[in-house]
């Protein structure tokens, strides 16, 4: 049995998509039911609740032999370790009571370099509480999500423009959605692994926002600039838009880490390297994705 949390995420509902395509029993854990599309609800068991109430958590992983594990963000939490780790304690507790054999967790990249990274540090914290339980456990290690880029679609549409505190030039890596999926059904579906170790899950091409723009501007066929903004004012937009101080600080100390190379720790292999490139994602995700909000 597969139990798979945030099955209507963005990257759980995917994650449900790929195990179910391979006929595997799953199981998930959905706060709201009705969120489920009609085929995953006739297709696999579903256990109501949050995965942060360990009766809900430990109930789920009855009989499980692996775990999707994904902590999903709360923008108006008053402590973003606090939150992540609100979510991790009863998941290590009923990791020992179920006898869990494996877990597959959505991690970040930045172990061993990240220092008051915000949302990163607390992830690694993170993966530190379920390590100690012994389970076997695979942390994939992301970047930024293209995805990411979806919440200026407004921006990029009626200004031609999109916003980051990042510097122009600077280099980063990125992935899509789709590839971590992927990357973690095949996690979950190989029973043969054991033990611990992180998995990086990086696209083809390392890029700067305004690489970035260039290829925007490409594919949909206009200009499209980016705008650096300033660390505070970041912030400060996040905190206009309703999310926590606490929240909102850690993404920006989560973005100066960034800026500062903590993506760059981790160089591309064979293995790390998945295959959506930004100008297919573009092609394929974005650009409709302006035309829609036109409409």
């Amino acid at each position: 049995m597969i139990v798979i949390t945030t099955p209507t995420g963005q990257i759980g509902r995917q994650v449900v998509d790929n195990v179910l395509d391979r006929g595997e029993s799953i199981r998930v854990i959905a706060r709201d039911p009705s969120r489920l599309s009609p085929g995953v609800r006739e297709r696999a068991e579903v256990v109501p609740g949050s995965h942060d109430r360990l009766d809900v958590i430990t109930e789920a992983l009855d009989g499980a032999d692996a775990v999707f594990w994904l902590v999903p963000p709360d923008p108006r939490a008053d402590s973003v370790e606090g939150h992540i780790l609100g979510f991790t304690r009863p998941f290590c507790e009923a990791i020992e009571k179920q006898g869990v054999q494996r877990v597959v967790g959505v991690s970040t990249l930045g172990r061993g370099v990240a220092e008051n990274a915000g949302q990163i540090s607390a992830a690694l914290a993170m993966d530190e509480l379920i390590e100690r339980t012994g389970v076997g456990y695979r942390a994939l290690q992301m970047p930024g999500f293209m995805e990411n880029l979806l919440q200026q679609v407004g921006a990029i549409r009626s200004q031609g423009a999109f916003y980051l505190a990042l510097s122009g030039d600077h280099k980063n890596p990125t992935c899509a959605t789709r590839d971590i999926a992927a990357v973690a059904a095949e996690l979950l579906l190989d029973g043969s692994w054991s033990g611990q170790e992180g998995v990086p899950v990086l696209g083809p091409e390392d890029l700067s926002p305004n690489d970035m723009a260039r290829i925007m501007s490409e594919v949909l066929g206009r200009p499209i600039r980016f705008q650096q903004v300033s660390g505070a004012a970041y912030k400060a937009t996040l905190v206009r838009n309703g999310l926590s101080e606490p929240w909102a600080q850690g993404l920006a100390d989560m973005t100066a880490a960034i800026d500062r190379g903590l993506y760059n720790a981790r160089p591309h292999t064979p293995r790390s390297t998945t295959p959506t490139g930004f100008r297919q994602w573009c092609e394929e995700v974005l650009k409709p994705a302006v035309e829609q909000s036109g409409s």
